[in-house]
């Protein structure tokens, strides 16, 4: 199959400092990766070289065969859901959840736009898929910070994406809304034409057993990827963090422990 996301050669460099390496990555339909590595590892360079607010220094990036920098970028975002953090101080707080998932449509926050009677019963469908209904009419600013990440996940949604990518969405939740908050992502990606999900973490115990792939990142370079039975071991976790590290899988989930102090 045709990948979704094909990278090739990917070097980022600013100044004197290389931040990507070759770095080389498909996605194909069907996909669910995780990303791994630790702080500095290149993981943020990454996805902001995908979603065209990074220029590559060399290399190539394409969307659905279609390469940036020689296609409208500002299109192509499109086919990219994008569930950050750093989203979060753009959203006027007096923006109700429904209009923050309208405006995903646009690619836009601070919503402007026009909006259609279409729009709204499509965001209203969405808010149902990410269990958050009852959030229609809330405001931003009182959402807790599993509601919003529910509500971005439904604005990322809403232009239809090939490929969702969720930036470290499960930081800042406690440890029950984190883990309603994977089983909620664990489920998403089990449906029929779902997008393809790219889940960037530090933490193995985030991994749910719907994602099929993984990356693993340290200081600028693929250490691997593949499928995750291959790529998640011991020896390859300990050279991605730089520690010596024991993977322990049980129960379709995974724990991480240091071997020694």
């Amino acid at each position: 199959m045709n990948p979704i996301l094909a990278v090739t050669g990917l070097r980022i460099a600013r100044g004197r400092t290389t931040i990507l390496r070759d770095v080389a990555w498909r996605v194909r339909p069907g996909e669910h990766w995780v990303i791994l590595g630790a702080n500095g590892s290149g993981k943020t360079s990454l996805l902001k070289a995908l979603t065209g607010y990074l220029p590559p220094t060399a290399g190539e990036i394409a969307v659905l065969g279609r390469q940036y920098g020689a296609s409208d970028w500002r299109e192509l975002r499109l086919h990219l859901g994008v569930v950050t953090s750093a989203f979060a101080a753009a959203i006027p707080p007096a923006e109700c959840a429904r209009d923050t998932v309208i405006s995903g449509k646009f690619a836009q926050l601070d919503l402007w736009a026009r909006v259609t009677r279409a729009d709204r019963a499509a965001a209203g469908r969405l808010l149902r898929l990410v269990g958050a209904s009852r959030l229609a009419a809330r405001e931003w600013a009182y959402l807790s910070q599993g509601e919003r990440q529910r509500v971005l996940i439904a604005r990322a949604l809403m232009p239809r994406p090939r490929l969702l990518i969720l930036d470290e969405p499960c930081a800042g939740l406690d440890p029950v809304a984190r883990e309603k908050f994977l089983a909620f992502v664990d489920r998403l990606a089990r449906r029929h034409r779902a997008p393809a999900l790219v889940f960037v973490t530090h933490h193995v115990e985030e991994i749910t057993p719907a994602f099929t792939h993984a990356l693993l990142l340290r200081a600028g370079r693929v250490v691997t990827s593949g499928p995750r039975a291959a790529v998640l071991t011991s020896a390859r976790l300990a050279a991605t963090f730089g520690a010596p590290l024991r993977l322990a899988h049980a129960g379709g989930r995974y724990r991480l422990a240091l071997t020694r102090p």
